[in-house]
């Protein structure tokens, strides 16, 4: 198994500032940095909804395509706007 992070895919950063948005690498699901509690980092997605709990260390910084979709997905949400 090949443990090197493609070039692509930003390095796994645990210590990203609350607000930004990271990516769960279990899942790949992007989310913005709400808290840290228990160890965990709490994730929610960007639409809003339900957060969950990552582990730190499989938290990474989203890349900055990701965090327009992530926008551009909050901001239909907001607006009512659906797809």
């Amino acid at each position: 198994m090949n443990s090197e992070i493609p070039p692509d895919r930003p390095p796994l950063a645990p210590a990203l500032p609350l607000g930004s948005y990271a990516v769960d690498t279990r899942t790949d699901r992007i989310g913005r940095i709400m808290d840290r509690h228990g160890g965990l980092v709490q994730l929610r997605p960007p639409g809003g909804g339900r957060e969950w709990d990552c582990p730190p260390d499989l938290v990474r910084r989203a890349t900055r395509a990701e965090s327009l979709r992530a926008d551009v997905a909050r901001m239909n949400a907001e607006s009512g706007w659906r797809v």
